[in-house]
């Protein structure tokens, strides 16, 4: 293998220039503010964690996980989820504190990938996690705060399909009891949206004409309320009947928080069936082929270590979403002010510097002890702004201050 050259990075990673941060932070902020206001509170946990504990409760598959051993031999994952590392803080940290627990956060996270993927190793995630209520109103909750969250952060053509993995459980088990492998196996096929190898793999299987064709029609099961009662009269498998009454609770919440435009049920929508319990959902941009948010239901997480609780929340592709809308965002920051100045006009310019910053104004300054030409080029900046942009130097200036020979020459 030959070695990298000194400009090279790995594969999966990517450099974000300073236009790039502005908007991301730009993104961050606005839907870390939301969150804020619906009584999150954010949460930092390190890059790093045992493989043991976090590692292994992780909804990432083993062979996703970046590795590396320390200096005594332990071995370290870099984080995959922001949910697991949470749920360690809530059992150990936050043992004391009373359910329900809500908590935010903004990281990136790491995920092994084979080069071929063309995905990233390294991304961003905005999201929150609830712990310690059961209830349909918590998961309408996280779904109202995801659809309010992608909004905070400038997407506004999105829809959020939502399922139960309860709903597929009983359904499957109802109709092909104690057959694991062939459950799997279907569930497999939806988690992949490969609906033909779903069709195929059911015509392989000894099932009643009547039978297969009810497994087949789940595929079309998407819509509103009346989704639910369609799926009632599916099965009479006491896991799917409690799975959609589930659903059917959410849908009057979310009609409360006035959100159900942005919701269609969805009951092929499983998420990772090993990871979730209940709910789950995905929300998809209008103008992009992947999923912008997730989130779902995952009761089982917090008794790994040693806290067991109800838990539910979701997570934003931050990164995705800077793709979709970056161009888009507003810049942050009202006012950019160049100043120009000579030896003789330090002092009256970076006076000047001191106060546009100290009212929120962003201030570049350039000197260099200019002689004649220097300061020409500063001067023609401003004859060469568009509307009230300024350009020096392929950087885009709100406003121009000179001051050369000791003086405020012009502005």
């Amino acid at each position: 293998m030959s070695k990298p050259k000194v400009f090279e990075k790995p594969i999966g990673v990517k450099d974000y220039l300073p236009h790039a941060v502005s908007k991301l932070r730009q993104i961050e902020n606005q839907v870390l503010a939301c969150m804020d206001s619906w009584g999150y509170e954010q949460i930092m946990t390190p890059t790093m964690e045992y493989y043991d504990t976090v590692g292994v409760a992780s909804s990432t598959s083993d062979q996703k996980l970046f590795k590396l051993l320390n200096n005594r031999g332990t071995t370290l994952v870099l984080r995959s989820d922001m949910t697991a590392p949470i749920a360690r803080v809530v059992s150990s940290v936050l043992k004391d504190a009373q359910f329900p627990i809500r908590l935010s956060y903004h990281s990136n996270v790491f995920r092994a990938i084979e080069e071929e993927a063309g995905r990233e190793a390294e991304f961003y995630q905005t999201g929150v996690e609830l712990v310690g209520d059961a209830s349909p109103d918590a998961d309408a909750e996280v779904v109202a705060l995801a659809i309010a969250s992608l909004k905070a952060a400038g997407v506004s053509r999105f829809k959020i399909a939502i399922g139960h993995v309860g709903f597929l459980n009983g359904l499957f088990e109802e109709a092909l009891p104690g057959e694991r492998e062939a459950q799997e196996d279907l569930k497999a096929h939806l988690l992949g949206r490969d609906y033909v190898g779903y069709r195929e793999r059911l015509r392989s299987l000894t099932l009643s004409e009547e039978m297969q064709g009810e497994l087949e029609g789940i595929t079309r099961l998407r819509g509103g309320q009346e989704i639910c009662s369609q799926a009632l009269a599916l099965s009479l498998d006491e896991t799917a009947q409690a799975s959609i009454r589930h659903l059917c609770e959410m849908w009057d919440v979310l009609e409360a928080y006035g959100v159900c435009e942005h919701v269609l049920i969805d009951l092929t929508m499983i998420g990772d069936f090993k990871y979730y319990t209940g709910m789950t959902f995905e929300a998809y941009a209008a103008d992009l082929g992947f999923p912008v948010a997730s989130g779902g239901r995952y009761d089982n997480l917090l008794k790994q270590f040693g806290r067991p609780a109800p838990a539910t929340g979701f997570a934003l592709k931050t990164t995705r979403i800077l793709e979709l809308i970056g161009d888009s965002l507003s810049e942050s920051i009202s006012e950019r002010v160049l100043i120009g100045y000579d030896a003789d006009g330090r002092t009256a310019a970076l006076d000047a510097a001191r106060e546009l910053r100290a009212k929120g104004a962003a201030v570049s300054v350039v000197t260099e002890r200019m002689d004649a030409a220097s300061k020409a080029a500063v001067r023609d900046a401003a004859a060469g702004g568009t509307g009230k942009q300024v350009h020096y130097k392929g950087v885009a200036f709100t406003k121009l201050l000179t001051f050369f020979g000791g003086e405020r020459e012009r502005e």
